[in-house]
């Protein structure tokens, strides 16, 4: 890689993607709990003022994903597809090509149905609206996973690249 600034670039995408992944399965596994809760009588409730309360989407996820991860993907890609070689050019790009898949799910799909259910009242289709959002939320978590390994790998890659001596095998 010739700049500094295009590894640190590297750096913070496998940052961010980190971040993501580990706040997407904490609010996964947490906080959507209360928002879709199965009641006593095993009836499941959409509970849209506890997403309000908590409301991750402004006070968290436009900070972490939305805005930074988006742009460093974008970034990302454009500078391994202009600066990296071999090895390090398949990972990288394969790393960028699949965040830019998860952020165009997650721009198309999540964040619109996300928004409509703040408001949405405790009926069968909020429910199964949310119960469907939960269940896309796997395929989200398995390609932010995806991307931070293959970012990890060319990560890898791109050390091993500065490390190794020319003439070493």
């Amino acid at each position: 890689m010739p700049t500094r600034w295009i590894k640190v670039l590297l750096w913070l995408f496998v940052i961010d993607l980190g971040i993501a992944f580990g706040a997407g399965l904490y609010e996964h596994r947490i906080v959507f709990p209360r928002w879709l809760s199965v009641a006593t009588d095993g009836g499941v409730h959409w509970n849209a003022d506890a997403v309000r309360l908590d409301n991750s989407g402004l006070r968290f996820w436009a900070y972490a994903t939305t805005g930074p991860l988006t742009v460093l993907t974008l970034a990302n890609l454009w500078a391994a597809w202009r600066h990296a070689h071999g090895w390090l050019r398949l990972w990288w790009v394969g790393a960028s090509a699949v965040s830019l898949a998860e952020r165009v799910l997650t721009l198309a799909y999540f964040v619109p149905t996300m928004i409509g259910l703040m408001n949405a009242p405790d009926t069968v289709e909020s429910v199964a609206t949310a119960s469907r959002w939960s269940e896309m939320n796997y395929v989200r978590h398995s390609l932010t996973l995806a991307a931070w390994l293959l970012a990890l790998q060319a990560f890898a890659v791109a050390h091993r690249a500065v490390t190794t001596p020319p003439d070493a095998t």
